[in-house]
């Protein structure tokens, strides 16, 4: 992977102590990067994520805390920063739970990320987007000119994120790329993603023993893609020559729930038969991403496979048993 942009600079990983941010932070090691700033409340992340990567002493916690809402705080947070990722917002249920919260946090923080780049001439923001900015697929596979059929309050906090962007970049200059990622799974994962949780909830119920549990027939449809491949897109981002794009961060794989399911319970080698249960609330049945354009003008393309993604995170999981049984039962 061609680093020459990274190669000692100083970054800042807005929200580096969650599941993407944290394999960012792993995937800035392998590179000469100089220094990584993680600037994080630790509402979603945390300290365990980041057990590996503290003990490189590029690494720091910024230590006044990390809440963007706070813009004299996350000023001093951009001293010295050639680089900023951007990957801080509320998830898709809690804006669904608390819109108001969800504009202030993914909205106005937003807004204070831009202004912060401005300020602190930052080279370039890779921005974290979302798949939600399309909603349910219109057509698949979905390229980034896909219209916007979102109607959730996250998609539309993320939708504004990325015409905040725009705007920044033609009033002030200010070089971006937003990355609309697909739904991401692996290492570290916690039971907050809507459409990933599925996954640890799966696995919840074939540890006890219990039938894992679909609502409706299973023929929704997702992009699933790896977080370490995630990672190593905003790299790309960072260090290739796009600017005000945005570009699908997936696999272009489609695969449904009933695949899913029959996946996990094949690398579990379990015979437990699947319960069908009727459908309840759900944001987004079918949506799977175009990742050409991300290929040809960001150079990246995944390179785990969905079998091979779901070994590790069972092995993962496997490895911190006692901290997932302390999570609660749940169906999925």
């Amino acid at each position: 992977m061609q680093n020459s942009k990274i190669n000692h600079s100083n970054v800042l990983v807005i929200g580096g102590a969650g599941l993407i941010g944290s394999h960012l932070v792993d995937e800035l090691l392998l590179t000469d990067v100089k220094k990584i700033v993680i600037f994080d409340n630790f509402t979603r992340g945390t300290y365990t994520n980041l057990k590996a990567a503290l003990l490189d002493s590029r690494v720091s916690v910024f230590d006044l805390g990390g809440d963007i809402l706070h813009v004299d705080i996350l000023n001093e947070a951009f001293k010295d920063i050639d680089y900023v990722f951007h990957l801080s917002a509320l998830w898709l249920l809690h804006c669904h739970d608390f819109p108001r919260s969800a504009f202030h946090v993914n909205i106005e923080g937003t807004f204070n990320v831009l202004e912060a780049c401005v300020k602190h001439n930052i080279k370039k923001l890779i921005y974290s987007s979302s798949a939600s900015v399309y909603g349910d697929a219109i057509e698949t596979p979905m390229t980034e000119d896909h219209p916007y059929n979102n109607k959730t309050f996250y998609g539309a906090t993320k939708i504004a994120g990325e015409h905040m962007c725009r705007a920044y970049h033609h009033r002030y200059g200010l070089d971006y790329v937003g990355l609309r990622y697909m739904n991401v799974y692996g290492s570290r994962q916690d039971y907050k993603g809507t459409y990933i949780a599925v996954i640890m909830k799966i696995l919840d119920r074939l540890d006890q023993g219990l039938p894992p549990v679909i609502y409706g027939d299973g023929s929704q449809c997702y992009d699933f893609i790896y977080v370490s491949d995630v990672a190593k897109a905003n790299i790309c981002a960072l260090n290739s020559d796009a600017t005000d794009a945005n570009y699908n961060v997936g696999s272009g794989i489609k695969t449904s729930i009933k695949e899913l399911v029959e996946m996990i319970l094949k690398l579990k080698k379990s015979d437990i038969q699947i319960v069908y249960e009727p459908q309840g609330q759900t944001f987004v049945t079918h949506r799977v991403g175009d990742p050409n354009l991300a290929e040809k003008e960001m150079g990246f393309k995944h390179s785990i496979n969905l079998e091979e993604g779901l070994t590790k995170l069972i092995e993962w999981r496997d490895k911190h048993k006692l901290e997932v049984g302390n999570q609660t039962l749940a169906t999925i």
